[in-house]
C-alpha cells in the first residue's frame, strides 16, 4: 500500500456562482440540529467551505485561517480522507459572508468554516441553516450569537467575549484586589463584558465599587468616577478608544499595576502613553501560543504567512467537521451537526451526545480516526486546546494568554489562564 499523502483538493467559488434563495430561512431555524438523531443522506464526498470576510488591512486574518484550513485538509487526506475519498476544500469569494455562504451552498459544501467578523455571522447563518449546512466560526466572539436562532447549525471554536470575565477578575484577585472598578466602552462588547465582570467579581468575593461607561475620545468623566470609587484595581473593557481611556486613567492617578485590560484593549502602546503608564498592568488575549511544530506546518503551506491569528481555531474547526462526518459515517450537513458535540468531547445533557460516555482523548484526525474505527467515542483536543461544544454550539473551556506590561508600555507573555464553565 502506498504511503504517499492524498492530494489536497482546492477550488474557489466566485461571486458570480449561483446563489440559493434565502426564502424560508426563519422557518428552518427552529429545533436544535446539534441534538438530532439523523439517517445518512450524504453523497460520499466531504466538501468543506471556507468564508473569507477580512480584506484590506485585516486581510491577514483570512490568510492565517486559509492556511490552517488547507493544512487540516492536507493532513485529513494524508490519513485517508473521508470514507477513502479526498476531502475537498472550497474557498469562498464575495463581498460579504452571506453572499459567500450562498455560493458555497450552491457548490454543495457540506459544512462551512467562518466568518471572522461577528457582525457577518447572522447573514451566513441564515443562508446555511436554511440549507441544513453547519457553520463553524474560528473567530466569532459576540455574546449574542450563543442564542441566535440557527436551528442548531452554528458552532464556534472561539470563546465568547464574556468568557474572559472570570479571568479578568482572577487577575485582579491574584494581585491582591478586594475592590474593583470597571471602566468600559459604551458598546455591545463593553456592556456585555462589563456585566459579566461584575457577576464574576461577586462570585469571587470581590466588590465592584464602580462601573462607568465612556464613548471613544470622551473617557475623562469615566476615569474620574473610577478614581472616586477608590478601587484596588481597575478593569478596562474597550475596543475603540482604549488608548484615550488609558491616558485619562493615568491622568487620574490610576496606572501601572492597578490596571487590567480586556482583550479588546490589548495593544503594544509604547510611546503612545506616558512613561510607565502601564508598568505592571496586565491584559488578556484569547487562545494559546501555538506550538513551534504547528507554526512550521503552517509555513509549509504558506511560506509568506505573517500572522497566526485564529489559525489554531480554524484548523480545529476543519478537523472537528471531518471527525463528525467520520463518526456519522456520512458527509451530510445534518449528520455533521449532530455529531460535532460528541467528537469535541462535549456533553449536551443527560440525553444529548456524549451523555455518560466520555470519549477517548486524541490530538489529531489520524489518531481520532483510529479510535473511531475501534468502535470507541473520541474527544478531540486540538491546536487551540480542549473544545467541548455545548448544546448552543459554544466551547465550554476557553484558553487565555496573560500579558504583563513593562515600563516601556509594551507587553510580554507572562502566563496562561483557563476559563471553564458547565455546559449550557
Amino acid at each position: 500500500m502506498s504511503s504517499s499523502p492524498r492530494p489536497l483538493i482546492l477550488r474557489t467559488v466566485t461571486a458570480t456562482a449561483l446563489l440559493l434563495a434565502l426564502t424560508g430561512c426563519a422557518g428552518t431555524a427552529g429545533g436544535n440540529a446539534r441534538l438530532d438523531t439523523v439517517e445518512a443522506s450524504g453523497d460520499g464526498a466531504l466538501r468543506i467551505g471556507l468564508i473569507q470576510d477580512s480584506t484590506g488591512e485585516q486581510g491577514f486574518l483570512s490568510d492565517s485561517q486559509r492556511a490552517a484550513a488547507q493544512l487540516a485538509v492536507k493532513e485529513i487526506n494524508a490519513a485517508g480522507g473521508h470514507k477513502g475519498k479526498p476531502v475537498e476544500l472550497i474557498i469562498g469569494a464575495g463581498d460579504n459572508a452571506g453572499l459567500q455562504a450562498g455560493n458555497l451552498a450552491a457548490a454543495k459544501a457540506d459544512v462551512v468554516i467562518g466568518p471572522t467578523d461577528s457582525s457577518q455571522a447572522a447573514g451566513a447563518i441564515d443562508v446555511l441553516a436554511a440549507e441544513r449546512i453547519p457553520l463553524i466560526s474560528p473567530a466569532n466572539s459576540a455574546a449574542a450569537l450563543s442564542t441566535y436562532k440557527s436551528g442548531g447549525y452554528y458552532f464556534r471554536t472561539a470563546a465568547a467575549d464574556i468568557a474572559q470575565a472570570s479571568v479578568l477578575v482572577k487577575l485582579a484577585k491574584d494581585g491582591g484586589a478586594k475592590r474593583i472598578a470597571v471602566v468600559h466602552q459604551d458598546s455591545d462588547y463593553g456592556n456585555d463584558v462589563s456585566a459579566a465582570v461584575s457577576g464574576a467579581a461577586t462570585d469571587a468575593g470581590l466588590e465592584t465599587v464602580g462601573t462607568a461607561a465612556f464613548t471613544p475620545g470622551a473617557a475623562q468623566q469615566a476615569a474620574a468616577a473610577a478614581k472616586a470609587a477608590k478601587p484596588d484595581a481597575v478593569v478596562l473593557i474597550a475596543r475603540n478608544g482604549a488608548q484615550g481611556a488609558l491616558a485619562e486613567l493615568n491622568n487620574a492617578g490610576l496606572s501601572g499595576s492597578k490596571l487590567i485590560l480586556s482583550d479588546g484593549a490589548f495593544a503594544q502602546y509604547g510611546s503612545g502613553l506616558g512613561s510607565k503608564a502601564l508598568d505592571g498592568a496586565r491584559a488578556v488575549v484569547p487562545g494559546v501560543f501555538v506550538s513551534a511544530g504547528f507554526q512550521a506546518r503552517l509555513l509549509e503551506v504558506d511560506p509568506e504567512l505573517k500572522d497566526l491569528s485564529f489559525a489554531a481555531e480554524a484548523y480545529d474547526a476543519v478537523t472537528l467537521a471531518a471527525l463528525a462526518a467520520a463518526a456519522a459515517d456520512d458527509d451530510a450537513g445534518r449528520s455533521i451537526a449532530a455529531n460535532l458535540i460528541g467528537v469535541s468531547g462535549g456533553n449536551a445533557g443527560a440525553d444529548g451526545p456524549g451523555a455518560g460516555q466520555p470519549g477517548k482523548p486524541c490530538l489529531s484526525y489520524a489518531d481520532c480516526l483510529t479510535v473511531l474505527k475501534s468502535g470507541a467515542a473520541v474527544n478531540y483536543d486540538g491546536e487551540s486546546g480542549p473544545v467541548a461544544f455545548d448544546s448552543q454550539g459554544d466551547i465550554t473551556t476557553a484558553n487565555f494568554m496573560v500579558f504583563t506590561y513593562g515600563a516601556d508600555n509594551r507587553a510580554g507573555l507572562s502566563g496562561h489562564e483557563v476559563a471553564g464553565r458547565a455546559a449550557a
